[in-house]
């Protein structure tokens, strides 16, 4: 049986970049990565959107905005300095209704605190810039730093320096269970003791988490977001990304445009229930345990309430139908129809932390220490974009600190 002083449970983007932030610090150590598909970054780590998010939306206070815009400028930079496509595209927020209005000083107000550039747009000011789109109010809003960035090419560039660094990477290899302090058994019968565990497993982080006493009250919830592609045919031409004012009452941001590295442009995501954490289309990805507690959590969050749940949830099962997403998307894209937006397989999962105490939705990110074990349970967006400045604050306030 092989001891590591590190051991990192998860092939995603924060285990890539946690175990090379720890190499940096610890350049004696043993560090050893197991992944349970064939190939790392398998999931949320290449199914996100590739945005790197500037912070503009989150409470000062909040771990999400403490990160974020370091991360930001930090993802921007590992792009540029490992040769990796680039989209610095910039981002609008425009209102899709009344509601939203009054939220464009708001969020004015909160990228002055968060230290993000924004400029307010009047109606001749959006048409100049985004000659497809318009702003109920005919104010919005630009945010000049936000990019694209291409999650694959990252993840690639990551593994390699992982094995430079000489980094023992397990792949197949799932955890299956914890069999004693300081040792655990993999899926391939393999056992491996180690100093500490960190576990970054994204969409079952709660499960191995729960192995070690972590979290009890706390699970996740799969959320899926679908996108449909714009017809290259269309002849619409969107200069950057458009999204609509978020409703920060919930950690989704809404349908919205991305324009990948190579131009592809596509609306989405949804955010409607999954059942199962890889349940990313039709019946692929179902598990029955997941679709039990998912309908379980929903249904006590839809009584509850809170923060107008109810609303939500009708509002993105609509969107599941390709009308109804098209009437959604329409709103930032006037000139839109319904035959220009192609299906596709772009797909990925939120693997978003419940509260089962508070009956609420968690979020922000949220990491916990046990008593040789760390557990990163709601790594949710923007934490792709945060991934590199994350993995420092993990090290500083989890690891080597505690």
């Amino acid at each position: 049986m092989r001891k590591f002083d590190f051991l990192i449970v998860g092939g995603g983007i924060l285990g890539a970049t946690i175990s090379l932030a720890l190499k940096k610090r610890h350049p004696d150590s043993s560090i050893c990565l197991v992944e349970k598909e064939p190939s790392l970054g398998s999931h949320a780590s290449t199914r996100n959107s590739g945005v790197i998010h500037s912070g503009v939306y989150y409470d000062p206070n909040s771990l999400k905005s403490k990160i974020s815009k370091l991360g930001a400028q930090r993802m921007i930079d590992f792009h540029l300095e490992n040769g990796i496509k680039l989209n610095r595209i910039g981002k609008i927020l425009v209102c899709t209704n009344e509601n939203q209005t009054n939220q464009i000083d708001f969020l004015l107000n909160r990228a002055k605190k968060n230290g993000i550039e924004a400029h307010l747009l009047n109606k001749e000011d959006l048409k100049k810039m985004e000659p497809e789109s318009q702003s109920y109010g005919e104010r919005s809003i630009y945010i000049p730093f936000t990019s694209v960035g291409s999650p694959r090419e990252t993840m690639n560039v990551l593994e390699s320096k992982m094995i430079e660094n000489k980094i023992t990477i397990k792949t197949n290899a799932a955890f299956f269970k914890r069999t004693k302090k300081n040792e655990i058994l993999l899926s391939n019968k393999e056992k491996l003791s180690y100093g500490i565990i960190i576990n970054t497993s994204g969409a079952y982080a709660d499960k191995i988490a729960h192995q070690f006493d972590i979290g009890k009250e706390l699970v996740i919830l799969p959320f899926r977001g679908l996108y449909w592609q714009l017809s290259e045919r269309s002849g619409i031409k969107i200069n950057h990304l458009i999204y609509p004012v978020p409703d920060l009452r919930y950690p989704f941001l809404g349908i919205h445009t991305t324009t990948t590295t190579d131009n592809k442009i596509y609306f989405g995501p949804t955010a409607s229930p999954g059942f199962g954490r890889e349940h990313y289309r039709g019946f692929s990805g179902i598990n029955v345990g997941d679709s039990f507690k998912v309908l379980i959590n929903s249904a006590k969050q839809l009584y509850s309430n809170k923060n107008n749940f109810r609303n939500l949830a009708i509002q993105e099962a609509k969107r599941m139908l390709k009308m109804e997403f098209f009437r959604e998307a329409k709103k930032l894209v006037p000139n839109l129809r319904a035959e220009m937006l192609m299906s596709t397989s772009k797909a990925g999962i939120r693997a978003q932390l419940y509260d089962k105490d508070r009956g609420e939705l968690v979020n922000d990110f949220l990491a916990i220490r046990g008593d040789n074990d760390v557990h990163i349970l709601n790594a949710i967006s923007p934490a792709w974009t945060c991934s590199l400045e994350m993995a420092d604050f993990i090290c500083d306030n989890y690891i080597d600190n505690s």
